[in-house]
């Protein structure tokens, strides 16, 4: 959201430039820029560890260690699902009429408050549907976890769970790899009903689909 209002800002240069390297993550497969991630954080060979020793830091276990390892995969998955929510947002506040910021400004109101009292209510507003879908998008988002970590590292105290492993990866072990398939379908249906139960509560919560009817 905050990148969106920077490059929307009145005053902004090279803003296509600026527009087209924030949307560089999108314009590639996911597949492969997971991948190439995988191999960047590489705690052997990877670019990252190599200047970390170049600049006299230690390397970093980006794998190896749990709390590394879910750092990372928050990050690889932070830059995969930052050009969409930002074209997203940038969209909606392209459209925000400039009359209200006009008014505020006539209020006597500060750029710090029009941000807060003005953009995010209505970025929020328009948005609220699609965040609801990227959640339950980034809930189930077993290629990320499956490329990039395996659900590694291994935790002999989880049931066949590794220590990054989401309910999708870790219904993918139980069934292919340990052949329990009684525990993944009772996890598949707890996971079916608590996303079920979020989207339809947020959804009838909703503003932007009462107002247009879409619910009751």
């Amino acid at each position: 959201l905050i990148m969106a209002v920077l490059i929307n800002r009145h005053g902004i240069k090279l803003k296509r430039f600026w527009r087209t390297i924030y949307i560089l993550p999108w314009a590639m497969p996911g597949f492969i820029s997971i991948l190439i991630m995988r191999n960047m954080f590489n705690g052997h060979f990877g670019p990252i560890n190599r200047y970390l020793e170049f600049i006299g830091l230690p390397a970093v276990p980006w794998f190896a260690e749990t709390e590394w390892a879910r750092t990372t995969a928050i990050i690889v998955n932070l830059w995969l699902g930052f050009p969409y929510f930002m074209a997203m947002m940038s969209g909606v506040i392209s459209g925000i009429s400039k009359d209200l910021y006009e008014a505020a400004d006539v209020e006597g109101a500060s750029s710090r408050q029009q941000f807060w009292k003005i953009t995010v209510p209505l970025v929020l507003y328009m948005t609220a549907p699609l965040l609801i879908m990227g959640f339950a998008f980034n809930f189930n988002n077993f290629n990320m976890i499956y490329l990039l970590t395996s659900g590694l590292p291994s935790n002999a105290s989880y049931f066949f769970a590794g220590d990054t492993d989401i309910f999708l990866s870790w219904i993918y072990k139980l069934t292919l790899e340990r052949s329990q398939f009684h525990l993944a379908s009772a996890v598949s249906i707890i996971i079916f009903i608590f996303l079920a139960g979020i989207s339809i509560y947020n959804f009838k919560n909703t503003r932007a689909f009462k107002e247009e009817g879409l619910i009751q």
